[in-house]
């Protein structure tokens, strides 16, 4: 008992250094990955085949695949092809190639939401807008943007708490997040053999965090319910 109190500061010290790189992943990803999805989303419903049809595929591709290979596949592919570190060498390299991986795996998820949401808005919303002499881009923007962002609150918010829990496979090319700390402190010298108990500190972490969100999540459902 005496060890596991010595060892504790060291073992928090770490956990927060991982869970603050958890943080930045979790942050640049939902940056990127909102925009993008929407873009994507769009492609998916354009009118014009040949882009339709090649988001549409590469949705298929994305999520038809782990994240994981994902990000075996952009952290050392190019390397392989160009022969040289594409994303850089060190710490900085793995986060921007976990980054782009993470990003692109969530904007297609985002888009097949993005999609559903605004397909859900009624027809007749697009033909008042006509009537009323507004653009197609007014009509977007101004009518059916808002309505759709009300409709995709509920199944973003599960995604972004999956967003969460999945950070933590950038452990598998080697970016030290959270449960990677943990894992390291187990290996190494300073752990007690056998001993499991970092990993439980930092199941606590995501729980907090994902606490956390699910009340900025619903609170934000509820300030959307002036669409009804």
């Amino acid at each position: 008992m005496d060890l596991f109190f010595e060892q504790l500061p060291v073992v928090l010290g770490a956990l927060n250094t991982g869970f603050i790189q958890t943080l930045k992943l979790f942050f640049v990803t939902l940056l990127g990955a909102f925009p993008l999805g929407l873009l994507i989303a769009l492609g998916s419903m354009s009118k014009f085949k040949p882009l339709s049809y090649l988001m549409k595929f590469i949705v298929w591709i994305v999520r038809g695949t782990p994240l994981m290979i994902q990000l075996l596949i952009i952290y050392y592919f190019p390397g392989l092809v160009f022969h040289n570190p594409v994303w850089g060498g060190g710490e900085g390299g793995r986060f921007v190639a976990a980054s782009v991986s993470f990003i692109v795996n969530y904007a297609c998820y985002f888009s097949e939401i993005y999609r559903g949401g605004i397909q859900g808005i009624p027809v007749g919303q697009e033909e008042a807008g006509l009537v009323l002499g507004m653009t197609p881009k007014q009509i977007f923007f101004k009518v059916k943007l808002l309505q759709m962002i009300k409709k995709i609150v509920p199944a973003m918010s599960n995604e972004i708490i999956t967003l969460v829990k999945d950070t933590s496979l950038a452990r598998i090319i080697a970016l030290q997040e959270i449960i990677w700390a943990g894992q390291a402190f187990m290996k190494g010298s300073q752990g007690i053999s056998g001993a499991i108990w970092p990993l439980f500190f930092c199941a606590f972490y995501y729980l907090i965090w994902n606490g956390v969100l699910t009340v900025l999540l619903g609170k934000l459902e509820k300030k959307l319910d002036f669409f009804r």
